[in-house]
């Protein structure tokens, strides 16, 4: 029998554990991932728009991928075949995608064909398999045999940290959940990390639904148009805002240096500085989610007991500070006066240097105020017409110009 491991539900919510990491941001993270569709309907092309993304460190149906070799085995293919549709797709080839013809069987060489080239190319970011079923050994499709069949590459998975992705078939049966619709047992499903069904309304038609789901992502229905050879979204994505935690708590820690207290406490900090809601039971999860992002930033913190209570310490070290200690909030964020104390000099700054030809060139880091309307001008302003609109002519200083532009400018460098 072997040795029984538990840890508590205190030791794991206060352990730091690395952070997962997507190779398609929201679509496909580091594990075992099935493409399936039915035949001729477009998942060959779409994994190899995949790898080309991945080994240019271009987006992807939108979303942002993270730059790294990748392997593909076109196991149903020709080499002029893959040249022809190369050319489809791209005028420049890329030193980081590979493709093989043949492969062995699972559990009877490809694990560790995998990890050879692995080995050759350390910055392995992908391998798409295509398809499935040419590198299966097991006939017998039950949920046991299925899912033990696909346990070898979960494991190399998680051992190699890529993402291995295996196009497969859909059965001709109907349904109305389309993950239901991968040919074989529940077991395959049950194995992987993640699905992705790309499915079409008509054969001969050029719109398609891209569904998604897995452990690490949120269920997802794209909508996506052949454009030639490529598939584009036409979803209109939803705009959200973006996610300034890390950037509040690091500002406010560059003022504080150091923190003792409960979460309610720190988030009323918070609050007071910024604004907006800051949620005590949301706190500490949201730490650990950005523990790697802070760590760079120079803040760490962890999460000790105290008399039943459980309480926060948070530090910051400009020396660790790869932004070197300067405000990363958008200016419309900051509420309170932003003039700062230094933890290694105790130095108040208020103002980021900026290098030039050697002057001590200075920009202020206060929100820039509008210009100040003349007296004579105020009670008569002079307006223009936008879009229908009356638009009040505000005059401005050539000083008054540079200030709003720098400004700008920190919350362009932001987004």
């Amino acid at each position: 029998m072997r040795e029984l491991k538990t840890k508590s539900c205190e030791e794991i919510m206060t352990t730091l554990y690395k952070s997962t990491v997507f190779a398609v941001e929201g679509l496909i993270s580091q594990g075992l991932y099935i493409l399936a569709g039915s035949p001729k309907v477009g998942k060959s092309w779409l994994a190899l728009e995949l790898c080309l993304a991945i080994s240019k460190g271009e987006k992807l149906l939108d979303r942002p991928t993270r730059q790294g070799s990748a392997l593909y085995f076109c196991l149903e293919d020709s080499w002029q075949r893959i040249q022809s549709r190369l050319y489809e797709l791209t005028d420049e080839p890329s030193e980081k995608l590979h493709f093989a013809l043949k492969a062995d069987t699972i559990g009877d060489g490809l694990c560790e064909q995998i990890v050879k080239f692995k080995s050759e190319h350390d910055d392995l970011r992908l391998v798409v398999i295509d398809t499935l079923q040419m590198v299966r050994s097991e006939t017998d499709s039950s949920y046991g045999n299925d899912y033990a069949e696909l346990i070898p590459l979960k494991s190399l998975a998680e051992q190699l940290d890529i993402s291995i992705v295996l196009v497969h078939h859909l059965r001709k049966a109907t349904d109305s959940d389309p993950f239901n619709m991968i040919s074989g047992s529940t077991g395959l499903n049950g194995c992987v990390d993640g699905m992705l069904v790309l499915k079409k309304d008509k054969r001969c038609g050029g719109q398609a639904v891209l569904y998604a789901t897995g452990r690490d992502i949120e269920d997802c229905e794209l909508s996506l148009t052949r454009q030639g050879a490529r598939w584009v979204l036409t979803d209109e994505r939803e705009d959200k805002p973006p996610d300034t935690f890390v950037f509040a708590v690091h500002d406010l820690m560059v003022e504080r240096c150091s923190f003792k207290g409960s979460a309610t406490e720190f988030c009323s900090f918070l609050k007071e500085k910024y604004g907006g809601e800051y949620f005590a039971n949301r706190l500490t999860r949201n730490m650990f989610h950005h523990a790697y992002e802070l760590r760079d930033l120079g803040v760490t913190f962890e999460v000790k007991r105290s008399n039943g209570q459980r309480l926060l310490l948070i530090g910051y070290d400009k020396n660790s500070d790869s932004s070197d200690g300067k405000n990363l909030m958008p200016e419309q964020a900051h509420t309170a006066d932003p003039t700062v104390t230094e933890c290694s000099g105790n130095a108040e700054i208020s103002s980021l240097s900026v290098e030039g030809d050697g002057s001590n060139t200075s920009i202020s880091t206060d929100p820039v105020p509008p210009p100040a309307v003349p007296d004579d001008e105020a009670d008569d302003p002079e307006y223009v017409l936008i879009n229908g609109k009356r638009v009040p002519v505000v005059r401005m200083s050539f000083e008054d110009i540079v200030l709003r532009s720098a400004a700008r400018l920190r919350q362009k460098i932001y987004e």
